[in-house]
């Protein structure tokens, strides 16, 4: 089935939207309201109702959404009926936590192999991901048509792993370097900087 195209600010509400029918689902909860749902993943119901509009027309008037139905059709139209292949590269303290979470799996991605200039097994141990030297990198990404990486490098190397994994095939980044990455249009990158998330926070401390 062809890709739905939808504003990439909408993909990510989409993907709140689903964190939220799933967290239902595992309370039992068959149907939900527009009302509810927009609460649970903090928007507007307006907001929620455009958003849905790009994955069907779906809720009944008086009854809400069947959670399971529009579970369904949200995992279809955001591609992830299958798990999502991904590559981790930079094993250092925060790579090695990121390999040892086990809640991707779960949201449909699955960490296939990770990889390091210098790498150390104990840092994978237990984890099951195969740990390779980053000089395998791009002919492995290739080979196993691999179109996601985790980057969690220092920022001093990030831009030239980045544009190595653009070179491969990489069309996706997550990105926990503290740095801004330049990467081609077709190419799309979310940063986590945890300094940054922490500095806001801060604001509302009194």
């Amino acid at each position: 089935m062809e890709k739905i195209e939808i504003p990439r600010k909408a993909v990510y509400r989409l993907s709140v939207y689903q964190r939220c029918l799933q967290r239902l689902r595992e309370n039992g909860v068959e149907t939900v309201s527009s009302e509810a749902l927009a609460k649970a993943a903090g928007v507007k119901s307006t907001q929620l109702r455009k958003d849905l509009g790009y994955v069907g027309q779906f809720g009944t008037r008086g009854l809400g959404y069947s959670v399971e139905t529009l579970g369904e059709a949200i995992t279809a139209a955001l591609g992830s009926t299958r798990l999502q292949p991904v590559v981790l590269v930079g094993v250092g303290n925060l790579g090695s936590a990121l390999l040892h979470y086990s809640g991707f799996k779960k949201e449909g991605f699955e960490v296939i192999a990770a990889f390091d200039s210098h790498p150390v097994k104990e840092r994978v141990r237990g984890t099951g991901v195969p740990l390779y030297d980053a000089a395998e990198m791009a002919s492995y990404i290739a080979s196993h048509a691999v179109k996601m990486a985790i980057l969690a490098v220092p920022a001093t190397h990030a831009q030239t792993v980045a544009n190595q994994l653009v070179a491969a095939g990489v069309q996706a980044v997550l990105n926990f370097s503290p740095t801004v990455l330049e990467v081609p249009d077709n190419v799309y990158v979310n940063n986590v900087d945890l300094a940054i998330e922490l500095e806001s926070l801060s604001y509302f401390i009194r």
